[in-house]
């Protein structure tokens, strides 16, 4: 199964716009969000990633077919002495427990290397079980975790957990 990274062209927004509904309607079963008049959720900081620097977008392929996408930036929220985060990460259903998000995982923090933060949802089971292995993988047990970090909450008022590691 061949696997890649391919960044977002500002001619690819509409699909990467498309790509993040069906990631917000599955994230709003734990933010309890709802869409807007249209019946979209919409993603505020879309354009951004074209127009502002330190924002990368990238879309995840298997055998050159879209699987998800991963947006990384460094406005970090937590400590300000980083250097990335992950700002969204999804990966469609068909292409999950196959390898495909630790492999785009892992591919993002080889091309990034530095100091990153990471926040989950804690109520996201398979998100916890997803980067609890992963990040503990890629850094060796290197990293430090802090859960219900008390500064930042999700929409529905959980505080998310931070981990804090470097690549």
């Amino acid at each position: 199964m061949r696997i890649e990274l391919s960044p977002v062209s500002r001619d690819e927004k509409e699909i990467l716009r498309n790509l993040l509904e069906k990631y917000q309607y599955e994230f709003s079963q734990f933010e309890h969000t709802d869409v807007n008049t249209l019946g979209l959720y919409g993603y505020n900081w879309l354009d951004c990633y074209w127009t502002e620097k330190n924002r990368w977008a990238f879309f995840i392929r298997v055998e050159e077919k879209l699987a998800g996408f991963v947006m990384i930036n460094d406005y970090l929220e937590a400590r300000k002495d980083g250097d990335f985060t992950i700002a969204e990460f999804f990966v469609m259903h068909k292409y999950r427990r196959l390898g495909v998000g630790k492999y785009a995982a892992k591919a993002v923090f080889d091309r990034f290397p530095g100091k990153w933060e990471l926040k989950r949802h804690p109520k996201n089971i398979a998100s916890v079980r997803f980067w609890d292995s992963i990040i503990s993988e890629y850094t060796g047990g290197k990293y430090e975790l802090v859960r219900s970090y008390p500064e930042f909450p999700y929409p529905d008022g959980t505080f998310g957990d931070i981990f804090f590691f470097e690549t």
